[in-house]
């Protein structure tokens, strides 16, 4: 089938209608799975837009497939799955998501960071397994919130976000950041800059919302993981690289810090061995943007993105540039 827009994945509401009221012909992968390589390079063959996923890799041997292309709408706010500077020297726009996931992704910050801190995954485990047999003074104790320090690596939005709600907590706010916020900005978030280090030595929580590059691979590494106190917890909604995970599973296996919890992974849906199986470790499948209205408005930009710059006109959110 020629299409106009080939579209990697099913999409929640409200879909690609915006893209077939404007008169635009749409494919859209019907499997809910990640799209293989053989069906993205037919799907991309004759179309004009292409709406795919960060698991989808645009690099130069797609777009030599794909000679009709005019713009790729990532649905992330990330973009490390695609060649921004080879796409662009081809005259093909490159759009994400920003700012409408933040505030899901917050959320869900300190969901994970909650549950970690007071052993929920544990708890509910043991009421499921019909193990629990009441309540007792020695059961479960978590580790205190309110009033403690948190850390956050990365303050873009989302870390802001973070920061926000942790206003409510009374908590110490301390940050690591590639460059320094507005000094009014940190007195209106009661956040301090601080080094990486010190950050790790004095946070009772570490909150991850680092960018995905080169620098931030396996920023918590076997060496930053014992920095942190034993009783902290970290808590990772940015990218599953930004840790290594087989220095986490043994640091959370011998007491070196007291939790985590994750909602990304290095090589997911793959996990590192011997994660699973750790009672203090909060797992969650990739959710931090999975609410009804971030998600509609992640579809929203994507499509409407499409619709401008195939008119002629620029991007709504055209993805940062990129140099090699």
């Amino acid at each position: 089938m020629n299409a106009d827009v080939f579209v990697t994945r099913p999409l929640p509401e409200p879909g690609v209608s915006l893209l077939e009221a404007a008169g635009f012909t749409t494919q859209v992968n019907p499997q809910d799975r990640p799209i293989t390589a053989d069906e993205l390079f037919a799907g991309v063959a004759s179309a004009r837009a292409l709406l795919c996923m960060l698991t989808d890799r645009v690099d130069a041997e797609l777009l030599d497939a794909a000679p009709n292309l005019r713009v790729i709408a990532n649905y992330a706010v990330g973009f490390d799955n695609i060649d921004i500077a080879e796409a662009r020297s081809r005259g093909i726009e490159v759009t994400t998501t920003p700012d409408v996931l933040t505030e899901a992704t917050a959320d869900l910050t300190w969901a994970l960071l909650l549950s970690a801190a007071r052993q929920i995954g544990a708890g509910e485990r043991l009421i499921r397994s019909g193990q629990w047999h009441g309540w007792g003074p020695t059961q479960l104790l978590g580790q205190p919130v309110a009033g403690r320090v948190l850390g956050i690596v990365g303050m873009g939005a989302i870390g802001q976000a973070v920061a926000r709600r942790a206003q409510g907590f009374g908590m110490a706010i301390c940050y690591f950041n590639r460059s320094r916020l507005d000094p009014a900005l940190e007195s209106s978030l009661g956040a301090r800059y601080v080094s990486l280090e010190e950050l790790l030595m004095i946070s009772d929580v570490v909150s991850l919302h680092a960018p995905r590059n080169a620098e931030s691979h396996h920023l918590i590494n076997a060496e930053a993981l014992a920095q942190m106190k034993p009783t902290a917890i970290l808590v990772n909604t940015g990218r599953g690289t930004l840790i290594d995970e087989i220095a986490l599973v043994e640091a959370l296996r011998n007491g070196v810090i007291s939790a985590a919890g994750l909602d990304v992974f290095e090589r997911e849906p793959e996990l590192s061995a011997g994660l699973i199986e750790l009672d203090n470790v909060v797992l969650a499948p990739h959710l931090g943007s999975a609410s009804v209205d971030a998600r509609a408005s992640m579809v929203r930009l994507c499509t409407e993105n499409i619709i401008e710059v195939l008119a002629g006109r620029p991007a709504i959110t055209p993805a940062p540039s990129v140099t090699r």
